[in-house]
């Protein structure tokens, strides 16, 4: 179903119509996942929801959400974090939100939805395809490495970038990181230390682009108590449940979600 056939009235406080929600619900509980340490995992909420509204919108819906969860999982793994990552992938974001901003004032819905099912769809066949077809990915996947600092500022740049227009940074982040091979929590405390920066980043851009409104604000509140608890359950689980399969969960609905997004985007 396209936003057109299920038109969202703006006069009311909060969204309220039932596509959306049918959405928004497994969106924003993957999003509390992602955010309780299973890194990646709620990088289709953003797309999942842009299937009911605007790109940007839904983005900006969830930024609110993104900046509570963050207090959470910041005190849950304020021990455990990475400062040499983190020095190399903050100016990288931050350039790459500009950019990001710039893109976005000057191009339709369309244009932003066509983009995003085409960076979906490039880092899913990456992730799949990449260590089969380019040889030096897979020996790289055999012993850790450290990226040189201009390749990490190039991946927080396209993270930065990603998640200003969809909340979607995880994989250039991973791309970056996980050939590393950290342990388990310092890598999920580098990941939550960059994107809470990265979502306090976002404030000035979502309000120059005219993003922030009671309505989306309300629509927030309103996901807000399942969110927080998603996240807990996601605290519970990352130090019970091995991550590949919610990856390889992930990693399908970004496929089915980028298809669909290149199609409304095209039909636009």
């Amino acid at each position: 179903m396209s936003r057109a056939a299920c038109p969202l009235s703006q006069d009311q406080s909060v969204i309220t119509d039932p596509w959306f929600y049918l959405l928004a619900i497994p969106a924003v509980a993957v999003l509390g996942l992602g955010k309780g340490g299973f890194v990646g995992i709620g990088m289709i909420a953003t797309p999942m929801l842009a299937l009911a509204v605007p790109p940007l919108q839904g983005a900006a819906i969830l930024l609110p959400i993104l900046i509570c969860q963050d207090l959470i999982s910041l005190w849950t793994y304020r021990r455990a974090w990475s400062a040499w990552n983190l020095k190399v992938l903050m100016p990288g974001g931050v350039l790459g939100m500009g950019v990001g901003t710039a893109f976005a004032s000057l191009v339709s819905n369309a244009a932003i939805e066509i983009t995003v099912g085409a960076i979906g769809l490039a880092f899913v066949f990456y992730t799949w395809l990449g260590p089969r077809l380019i040889p030096s990915l897979r020996q790289a996947a055999d012993k850790p490495r450290r990226p040189p600092v201009p390749l990490g500022l190039l991946w927080g740049a396209l993270s930065g970038f990603m998640s200003l227009l969809i909340q979607v940074g995880a994989p250039p982040f991973q791309i970056h990181i996980l050939p590393q091979r950290l342990d388990k929590l310092t890598l999920v405390g580098t990941s939550v230390i960059f994107f809470a920066f990265m979502n306090w980043m976002k404030i000035a851009p979502y309000f120059v682009l005219g993003q922030f409104s009671a309505r989306n604000f309300g629509t927030s509140l309103v996901l807000l108590p399942l969110a927080i608890a998603a996240n807990f359950a996601g605290i519970w689980l990352v130090r019970r449940t091995p991550q590949d399969r919610f990856y390889q969960i992930a990693y399908v609905l970004m496929l089915l979600i980028s298809l669909g997004l290149l199609w409304q985007g095209w039909e636009g």
